[in-house]
């Protein structure tokens, strides 16, 4: 018989890490960019480095989701619904962070021009494929991006839960820790 997981691994940690920093810093740059002027130094910055940012994240969420198909990953911790629940809710955070990623290429490809990351690559554009598609795609983006960050915060809410008042190991499976 296999011993239980007890952890998930360094790679699917810094992942999760990776993206909740980086979640929290698109949404504050993505409210803060909206803004700024015309004449303000970070007009054209900004927008670069949130587009960059947003590209890396959203390789960096393709690749934890195959990678957490791929290695074994601990148990849930809870009662059958509080396992559904979580397994829900870290779909609707995955759905979200594509949701966002889309709707952001969207709004910025909408002129036909690619999106330079870095000035490492470009990724190309589509171009206008419907009328209105830099409006519509801004309005979803701005509504996904509220609600990622509701969830996420819901899901931080709930790993504090389960470490203060369960007492469980969820928290501690994510962070390396072992009791």
């Amino acid at each position: 018989m296999m011993a239980q997981l007890k952890q998930y691994n360094m790679v699917s940690r810094l992942l999760h890490w990776f993206s909740a920093v980086v979640i929290i810093g698109m949404f504050a740059a993505g409210l803060w960019m909206v803004d700024l002027s015309y004449y303000s130094e970070w007009y054209r910055t900004a927008p670069h480095w949130h587009k960059s940012v947003g590209i890396l994240l959203i390789s960096a969420t393709v690749l934890r989701f195959v990678w957490n198909k791929l290695v074994k990953t601990p148990e849930i911790d809870g009662t059958p619904m509080i396992k559904a629940a979580a397994h829900l809710g870290h779909l609707a955070l995955y759905a979200l962070i594509v949701v966002i990623g889309v709707s952001g290429y969207l709004i910025s490809t909408e002129d036909g021009r690619g999106i330079d990351v870095f000035n490492w690559f470009t990724v190309p554009a589509l171009g206008q494929l419907f009328e209105g598609q830099a409006d519509i795609a801004g309005e979803i983006h701005f509504y996904a991006a509220w609600t990622l960050i509701i969830l996420a915060a819901g899901h931080a809410l709930a790993a504090i839960k389960h470490h203060v008042v369960d007492k469980d190991d969820t928290l501690r499976k994510m962070i390396g820790a072992s009791k």
